[in-house]
Order: C-alpha cells, then sequence, then structure tokens
C-alpha cells in the first residue's frame, strides 16, 4: 500500500493491523494502544493528535473484520 494514510483510512489501516498483529484481537485492544499501533505504521502520515474516539472505534471495528476473515 504506497499511498500516505489517514485517520479516515480504517479499512486499509485495519488490514495493516491484522498483518502486523496477527495474534491480537482487536477488540482486547484498548484505545489507547490502538493509537500507537497506528501510529507506528510505516505509511500512516496523518497528525496523531487529529484522532478521537470515532476513528479509533471505526478502525478497531475494520481491524476486527480484517481479523474475522483471516
Amino acid at each position: 500500500m504506497p499511498k500516505e494514510l489517514t485517520w479516515l483510512d480504517a479499512e486499509d489501516i485495519g488490514i495493516l493491523l491484522v498483518e502486523k498483529h496477527p495474534e491480537l484481537d482487536p477488540l482486547t485492544v484498548r484505545f489507547t494502544d490502538l493509537h500507537r499501533y497506528v501510529t507506528e505504521l510505516t505509511d500512516f502520515k496523518d497528525d496523531p493528535h487529529k484522532s478521537n474516539e470515532a476513528k479509533l472505534e471505526a478502525i478497531q471495528m475494520a481491524w476486527h473484520e480484517a481479523f474475522e476473515d483471516q
């Protein structure tokens, strides 16, 4: 995925998170840890301070869907 990711790219981030952390059940991850996992992604280029609960929840749900599909 060569594009630069932002907080609005929940589906792409979810796929990357399941690839990077295949052993984690996304529904057990705290938002503080989820925020860190997202900002540590190589392709993530958005301002870390622009996240909010709704954006993190969307990412968590996208990650959960990708987790269930694996």
